[in-house]
């Protein structure tokens, strides 16, 4: 048990809980997605979506705790971790050089990350932890996003969960041992691919549906 704290404590084992947690995110955002596009069908395949979900009572509960506990586990790891490479480096480098795999997501990452969560936090403040009395999802969200002010801040937010997630599904596997020459450029393609899908699959959300409410 010992060993296992102690790896958890090093460089490596946090690293570890980042790669795992957010491979648990990414699972999330495709279930999330898919249920979001039911939108495209109508707002009545959306609704019953969401009353579907609300239908399985203590099992969405466990799931909602579940994903706190991947958050505070992904937020805190990853703040110690940033912090512990500010501090090893304290004075930055006078020329800034790209390293061969340095992108625009791998330098944002912690940025991105604290992005992220206000994002989420600002979410649930206008979509979970509403009044839901005589009301549908549909028209929570509709109302929502009939403000162009929250569509600008949806999108930008999905613009920046697309960034993070194009380094973080290559740097995950990557942290798990499961680069290889052979199959990494596949994994980085197939990393940004994702981070589009979920960029244009969330951002074009708001504007569809300010466009049919």
């Amino acid at each position: 048990m010992n060993w296992f704290v102690q790896t958890l404590g090093s460089s490596i084992g946090k690293k570890l809980m980042m790669a795992l947690t957010g491979f648990g995110f990414i699972g999330f955002l495709t279930v999330h997605l898919a249920g979001n596009l039911t939108v495209y069908k109508s707002a009545d395949a959306f609704n019953s979506y969401s009353k579907h979900l609300h239908s399985l009572g203590p099992l969405v509960t466990l799931d909602e705790w579940g994903l706190l506990t991947l958050a505070l586990i992904h937020v805190l790891t990853g703040a110690t971790l940033f912090y512990q490479n500010i501090k090893a480096r304290p004075v930055r480098y006078k020329v800034s050089k790209r390293a061969g795999g340095r992108t625009i997501g791998s330098a944002s990452m912690p940025y991105t990350g604290f992005l992220v969560l206000g994002f989420v936090v600002f979410h649930l403040m206008n979509f979970h932890f509403v009044d839901k009395t005589n009301t549908t999802t549909f028209q929570i969200v509709s109302r929502a996003f009939g403000d162009p002010v929250y569509i600008g801040i949806y999108i930008a937010a999905m613009i920046v969960v697309a960034v993070h997630v194009s380094h973080g599904f290559w740097s995950a596997f990557q942290t798990l041992g499961l680069n290889h020459p052979k199959y990494t450029p596949f994994i980085m393609g197939f990393g940004i691919a994702v981070s589009v899908i979920f960029g244009i699959g969330f951002g074009f959300l708001p504007i569809y549906i300010s466009l049919i409410a």
